[in-house]
């Protein structure tokens, strides 16, 4: 978080803003409706720019889990957003291939940087602090399968696609409460 005239500032940014561009859009599938809509590449690469030099601190997936009525209507009725949470590591793995991002600008984005802008004790591994951990393969490849989300929305514009990058368990206070490959083929 940085300061700016005495105040804490914070700024985010969404995987599929860093990782699509208006291209997506073209077939209208009502996948890739979101808002603000996605723009061309040089904004594109703007933010990525922009999170590399910290000007944007904070990874959010602005996960939006729709019906499929919600989303199976024509592209002006279809609701905006983008089930983000399954694939929101992957997404960006796409960015530290690329030499876009470093894996700890991802990390930090989604993990340190949040908990800091909401003033949240956690985002750490010191002695004594929770233990909320993720614990990644950042080579894991698999084929996005939206069938297969634990989310109740489906709705993403990744389906099919392969992905580098997976979480393979999540613990909250000490207690698994995520183990395996359920997105993962």
């Amino acid at each position: 978080m940085a300061k700016r005239d005495g105040l804490a500032v914070s700024a985010e940014v969404t995987p599929h803003h860093l990782t699509m561009t208006e291209e997506w859009v073209r077939g209208y599938d009502t996948r890739t409706k979101v808002n603000p809509p996605l723009r061309t590449e040089v904004d594109r690469q703007a933010l990525i720019a922009a999170v590399s030099e910290g000007l944007v601190d904070v990874l959010a997936t602005d996960h939006a889990p729709h019906r499929s009525v919600d989303k199976d209507c024509t592209y002006d009725e279809a609701a905006f957003g983008i089930s983000g949470f399954e694939t929101a590591l992957g997404s960006l793995m796409t960015l530290v291939e690329a030499g876009q991002l470093t894996l700890n600008d991802v990390i930090r984005g989604l993990t340190v940087e949040p908990c800091r802008a909401f003033g949240l004790p956690y985002g750490t591994l010191a002695e004594g602090s929770l233990a909320d951990l993720v614990i990644i393969d950042p080579e894991a490849s698999w084929v996005v399968d939206a069938n297969r989300f634990y989310s109740k929305g489906q709705n993403t514009p990744l389906d099919g696609r392969s992905l580098r990058g997976r979480v393979i368990m999540t613990m909250v206070e000490g207690r698994s409460v995520y183990e395996g490959t359920q997105a993962a083929n």
